[in-house]
């Protein structure tokens, strides 16, 4: 079903039945060959490449060869003319019985129209989010939670083996903190006056539940405990009430991940996954003794020149080579991303995709360094960095600081826009490009704002179906009965709109392949402009509105259109994550 595919293999016969013999004998190499939408619409349905990316193989003007190749085409049956354009590009226009029949088929895949094998079901991991376990998620996580999902969503619908994982960041400092602010709510919670918060610990009103809550469990029990016992629980039950807080807040966004991995349990038994991960690496002769240079600028106070145990990952790729071990004998940050890298390449995957934030841009070097190091030529790691989202309302900038408790939660943001909303604009730029999010703008009726634009194309889809039952009583009640009069479908605004269907299975996997999910959002706007444009024109002209009473046949025929674009619009809503509504309130 992906257009583009089709007449790709059919220009390579057409270039083989030709018989083009290279200059210096060597086979001809068609992989270059590409077939995609003309820049200009009025040129064609399709534009190839094949000419001017083979005429210096064989010795030829690219023009000359272009025109060539061009009467070839002719002779397919379902091209109605070919033309040369440029310095070599093949256009073809198709047929309209083509696009009738391409219709037919896509009403009758339904749900599955654009869904595609082309994973192979190659294992992908994609772990987005990871969000420190210290509170309730915010709005700065909520762009590559939806990045992230909407990915993973996408590799699965085009045949990859995928999970969806969420590291929980239980091994750091972070946590010490957490558990002596959870402490502070504890004393409070036995009636202690804490006062102030002091300064680097955790001020938000979200650990007073727990507080209160270990005070029911515990009376003054964990103040009589030795400190270690004490914060050891302290520890467990803050990342536990924190992490079914995430996972509550994750889940009003609908994200749902199905692996949690703890870092903690890479420090588990002194350390042995990350020992063994080391010891791995030592044994292929990545692992070494030295001294590192002091960073570049002014050498800071805590830099010492002395031997460390180093990554040597300047051999594969990176700026600088990785200490893995801390002058106290602690493995580093770095030494635990070793094992954690082992333990996905032990589980079986071939690619593994971090969602990060902007901040994390020095992580990326060094990650992909390490997966040569760790998987050679069988781990592919692609590292997507999302820049900050800029909050606004009504054009005013709101400011969040988590460490000042001061924050806008992710569960008031889907509480005042919705989760469609949020799933949709997040989704409305490239991840590494900022974001402004303004929850006026989001919640706009109007064709400004491109959530409500598409999801109100799905809304008046179901109101064409409602008008026909409405005015004709019944009306084809199966797919097939939709598409039996497809070839009454000779508008060439209805054809248009059948070819902007005909994108959405190239679409799909390219966003999978260049794992730019925001290419889906822009093309539902487009989808649903296309349909909208449609309907107005049956405003101004009777003749062509979907439900023309004095024609139940055509009248069918355009209904499966409308069904075509329906499943279209629900199936890209779907894996954005938002729905596709059968009405607008």
């Amino acid at each position: 079903m992906n257009v583009f595919a089709d007449f790709n293999e059919r220009i390579r016969k057409v270039v083989e039945g030709l018989e083009l013999k290279t200059v210096t004998g060597a086979p001809l190499d068609l992989g270059r060959v590409s077939v995609e939408p003309p820049r200009d619409a009025s040129h064609g349905d399709l534009a190839t490449n094949a000419a001017m990316v083979l005429a210096k193989a064989v010795g030829q003007n690219p023009r000359a060869l272009a025109e060539t190749i061009a009467a070839a085409l002719e002779a397919d049956p379902d091209v109605a003319e070919t033309a040369v354009a440029g310095p070599g590009f093949v256009n073809l226009r198709l047929k309209d019985a083509y696009w009738q029949a391409y219709l037919v088929r896509l009403v009758h895949l339904g749900p599955d129209f654009g869904r595609s094998r082309m994973g192979r079901g190659a294992k992908v991991n994609v772990e987005y989010v990871s969000a420190n376990p210290t509170g309730p998620m915010h709005v700065g996580h909520c762009r590559g939670a939806v990045v992230g999902d909407t990915l993973a969503n996408l590799l699965a619908f085009t045949g990859h083996d995928v999970t969806k994982e969420y590291l929980i960041n239980d091994a750091g400092a972070q946590i010490d903190v957490l558990a002596r602010s959870v402490l502070l709510r504890y004393r409070e919670a036995l009636g202690e006056d804490i006062g102030e918060i002091p300064a680097g610990l955790y001020p938000g009103d979200y650990l007073v539940p727990l507080g209160k809550q270990l005070a029911a469990d515990y009376g003054d029990g964990l103040l009589k405990m030795p400190d270690e016992v004490a914060m050891a629980i302290l520890k467990d039950r803050s990342i536990d009430a924190m992490m079914a807080m995430i996972r509550e807040d994750l889940a009003l966004l609908n994200v749902h991940h199905e692996v949690f991995f703890s870092e903690r349990s890479l420090h588990a038994d002194n350390a042995k996954a990350i020992r063994a991960a080391v010891a791995e690496l030592t044994l292929a002769g990545h692992i070494y003794k030295g001294k590192l240079p002091p960073p570049k600028g002014e050498k800071p106070d805590d830099w010492e020149d002395r031997e460390q145990t180093l990554f040597r990952s300047t051999a594969v790729g990176d700026d600088i080579d990785r200490p893995l071990v801390k002058s106290d004998g602690q493995f580093t940050y770095f030494a635990a991303d070793v094992a954690y890298l082992k333990d996905k390449v032990r589980r079986g995957f071939e690619h593994t995709v971090f969602v990060l934030g902007a901040d994390h841009g020095g992580y990326v070097k060094r990650m992909e360094a390490l997966a040569r190091a760790v998987g050679g030529n069988s781990l592919k790691l692609t590292v997507l960095l999302c820049q900050l989202v800029k909050l606004y309302r009504n054009g005013e900038p709101v400011r969040m600081s988590k460490r000042s408790g001061d924050f806008v939660t992710l569960r008031e943001v889907v509480e005042e826009v919705g989760r469609d909303p949020i799933r949709f604009m997040m989704l409305y730029r490239k991840n590494d490009a900022p974001l402004d999010f303004d929850f006026a703008k989001v919640t706009e009726q109007s064709k400004d704002n491109p959530v409500f634009y598409v999801q109100y194309a799905s809304a008046r889809c179901h109101s064409v179906f409602r008008q026909a039952r409405e005015q004709l009583g019944d009306v084809a009640a199966d797919r097939a009965a939709l598409t039996a009069d497809a070839a009454l479908l000779t508008e060439e605004s209805e054809i248009a709109l059948i070819r902007k269907l005909a994108e959405y299975p190239r679409l799909i996997e390219s966003a999978a392949q260049s794992l730019e999910p925001h290419r889906l959002a822009f093309y539902l706007y487009d989808l649903a402009s296309a349909f909208h444009a449609q309907w107005n024109r049956g405003t101004e002209n009777p003749d062509l509105r979907f439900v023309k009473v004095t024609d139940r046949q055509l009248t069918h025929a355009r209904l499966g259109l409308v069904q075509a674009v329906l499943d279209v619009i629900t199936s890209g809503l779907g894996l954005i994550g938002a729905e596709a509504p059968s009405e607008m309130r």
